[in-house]
């Protein structure tokens, strides 16, 4: 598959996949979501890239969400089945083995935002936008934002950005919880792909687990998620890297990680 609204670049295996519609903010159209899909896919399969991190092109948008003037020709059912689609891309995102960092560099609105929730990290530029601004259209966010919102800031704060639609500025998101660092505009890739290389740089099985512990764990009862979390500890103790990891710290030595 050709991925025309995407740049894809990977090194020190870290990959960077940026959204290449500038002109549309970033915002998410079909292809693009068709392309993201695929792309993550194709990623998980690429020994070469331990960690994703997903940006936009351009410093305005990260992604500015849906396409307005599409979703205004939209019925019922057509809604229905693009919220299904875009939901089950952000569902691969959540679920993917592999840690998925956002690095929001301008405005994140609507299905931007939706997006950014899906990934497990969040790192934003000291000028970026979030927010949930759907109710000024008459809608509200129908990507998995009722869902994950209240689930990262709390059940308040969630509804009152929903209910308003307001924008936060980088600062009070983090304030919010809703972005886990800021820093400055120009060093924003930098700091994405350090934070990329020292996580790709870590017993990936072991990352993958402490994703689904968390991920899984969230929606289970606290004795069931306890339960669950020594299932996966326990099969931590059948890897290579967990012998590999306890022999060099009794040895006094950096660890050869193999994965698996």
């Amino acid at each position: 598959m050709q991925c025309n609204n995407l740049l894809i670049e990977i090194s020190d295996q870290v990959a960077h996949v940026s959204i290449n519609r500038p002109r549309a903010l970033n915002s998410l159209d079909p292809q693009t979501v068709e392309e993201l899909g695929y792309t993550i896919h194709q990623l998980e399969n690429n020994p070469e890239a331990k960690v994703i991190v997903l940006s936009g092109c351009g410093d305005k948008a990260f992604a500015a969400g849906g396409d307005v003037a599409l979703m205004r020709t939209l019925g019922p059912e057509q809604a229905r089945a693009v919220a299904i689609k875009v939901a089950d891309l952000f569902r691969i995102i959540e679920a993917s083995p592999r840690v998925v960092i956002a690095a929001i560099n301008g405005y994140a609105l609507g299905g931007g935002c939706e997006l950014a929730l899906a990934c497990d990290l969040r790192i934003a530029a000291d000028h970026a936008e979030l927010g949930q601004p759907e109710i000024n259209l008459g809608i509200f966010p129908g990507w998995g934002g009722t869902q994950r919102l209240p689930r990262l800031i709390g059940i308040s704060k969630a509804k009152l950005l929903m209910f308003t639609g307001e924008r936060v500025k980088a600062a009070q998101a983090q304030e919010l919880g809703l972005v886990d660092k800021v820093v400055p505009a120009a060093q924003l890739r930098d700091h994405a792909h350090q934070l990329a290389v020292s996580i790709a740089s870590k017993p990936q099985t072991a990352i993958r687990m402490i994703k689904e512990a968390v991920n899984n764990g969230m929606e289970m009862d606290m004795e069931r998620a306890i339960r669950y979390e020594a299932e996966l500890f326990g099969m931590c103790f059948a890897t290579q890297d967990k012998q590999e990891g306890m022999d060099a710290f009794f040895e006094k030595r950096a660890a050869q990680w193999k994965d698996c």
